[in-house]
C-alpha cells in the first residue's frame, strides 16, 4: 500500500524540479545568490578576517566547516580545486578533492568577508559564486595540508589570493570547481616566497623535532575528537599503506609536485589525502587501472605487490570506517 504522505511528497518534488527547470535567467541568478549568500555569510561567520597566523581562529573555522556546514552540504562527491590560471577550466589543471579534504584542509586556509556575488560566466557557461577572501600564510607549516612552498609560483598565489570562485553545477546548484584568485605579488611578498621556497627539503610528511608526525592537519587532528581511539591507528595504517603505494608505483604521480604533468590530480601523500580517495584506491588497483606507464596505459602490478598493496589499503579503510563510526556515534548521544 503507497501512503498517501509519500505521494504528496514526491508531487511537492517533482513541481519542485519542475519550477527550476522552467525558471528564467533572472530567477534562477536571484535564487543561486540567496543560496550563496548564506554559504558566504556563514564562511564570514566562521572564518572573519583575523590576524593570519591566528591558531585559534583556524581552528575554529576547520571545526565549523568540516561539520553540518552550508559550505559542506553544496560539495560533491568529487570536485576540482586549483588557482585561477586565466584559462578555461576545460584548460587549467586541477587537482580532484573529496569533500572531507577541501572543508578540512583547505577552505579554512582562508578568511572569508562574508558576501558573495552570483554571475554567470558565458565562457563556461555556468553560473559562478565569487567570494571575497584573504589567506592565513603564516600559520606553522603543520597546519597547511603540506608544503605549498615547495613552488614558487603556487606559494606567491596562495598568499595573495583575492577571491575564491566556486563554479557551480547546471543541474543540482552545488560546487563543480573553485579556484582561487592570485592578486599582486609585491616586493616584500616576493622575496618572502624566495625564502620560503629555499627552505623546503623535498618532504610531504615530516616529523618535527619533539616526534610528531607533520603536517598535523592531514592526521584528523582538531577535526576527530582527540579521544578518539582509532586515531593513532589511523596514522600507523597509513604509514603502512604508504610503503605499498610507493612499491607500487603510485608517489610517482599522486604528489604534489605532480611529475606528470596531470590534468586531474589525485593526490594521496598523506593520512587524509589517502582517506579521501581510499574507495578510488581499492577500486583501481583492483580493476587494474593503477598504476600507468610512461604513456598513460595500464601497467599491471606483481600479484605480491598487489595483494600487499591492497591488503594494506583496506585495513587503513577500515579503521577509517570506525574513526567516523565513533565520531557520529558520540555526536548522537550529544543531540
Amino acid at each position: 500500500m503507497i501512503r498517501k504522505s509519500s505521494v504528496v511528497a514526491a508531487v511537492a518534488l517533482a513541481a519542485v524540479a519542475f519550477a527550476v527547470l522552467h525558471e528564467s535567467p533572472a530567477a534562477k541568478l536571484a535564487r543561486l545568490q540567496s543560496r550563496y549568500g548564506a554559504v558566504a555569510a556563514e564562511l564570514g561567520a566562521a572564518c572573519p578576517y583575523a590576524a593570519p597566523e591566528d591558531r585559534l581562529a583556524f581552528d575554529r573555522c576547520r571545526k565549523s566547516l568540516f561539520g553540518e556546514s552550508r559550505l559542506r552540504a553544496e560539495l560533491p562527491e568529487r570536485m576540482l580545486w586549483g588557482r585561477a590560471r586565466g584559462k578555461p577550466l576545460k584548460d587549467t589543471p586541477l587537482t580532484e578533492f573529496a569533500p572531507d579534504v577541501y572543508a578540512g584542509l583547505y577552505a579554512p586556509l582562508f578568511m572569508f568577508e562574508g558576501r558573495a556575488e552570483v554571475s554567470y560566466d558565458e565562457g563556461e557557461r555556468l553560473y559562478k559564486a565569487t567570494l571575497p577572501v584573504r589567506f592565513r600564510n603564516r600559520l606553522a607549516p603543520g597546519l597547511f595540508p603540506y608544503p605549498f612552498w615547495h613552488d614558487k609560483t603556487k606559494w606567491g598565489a596562495y598568499q595573495s589570493a583575492t577571491a575564491l570562485v566556486f563554479y557551480l553545477r547546471p543541474g543540482d546548484g552545488r560546487i563543480k570547481a573553485a579556484q582561487f584568485q592570485p592578486g599582486v605579488v609585491d616586493a616584500a611578498l616576493a622575496a618572502q616566497v624566495d625564502s620560503d621556497v629555499a627552505a623546503f627539503d623535498g618532504q610531504w610528511l615530516w616529523t618535527d623535532a619533539e616526534g610528531r608526525t607533520q603536517p598535523q592537519v592531514t592526521l584528523f587532528d582538531g577535526l576527530y575528537d582527540a579521544a578518539n581511539p582509532h586515531l593513532q591507528q589511523i596514522d600507523s595504517r597509513y604509514r603502512e599503506l604508504a610503503l605499498e603505494l610507493r612499491e607500487g608505483e603510485c608517489n610517482d604521480c599522486h604528489v604534489p609536485r605532480n611529475p606528470k604533468k596531470i590534468e586531474r590530480l589525485v593526490l594521496l601523500q598523506t593520512p587524509a589525502h589517502a582517506a579521501g580517495e581510499i574507495k578510488r584506491i581499492l577500486r583501481s588497483v583492483r580493476s587494474g587501472e593503477m598504476p600507468e606507464d610512461e604513456n598513460g596505459h595500464e601497467k599491471p602490478l606483481p600479484p605480491a605487490v598487489k595483494a600487499r598493496l591492497l591488503a594494506k589499503a583496506e585495513a587503513f579503510d577500515a579503521v577509517l570506517s570506525e574513526a567516523r563510526a565513533w565520531e557520529a556515534n558520540k555526536a548522537a548521544t550529544r543531540r
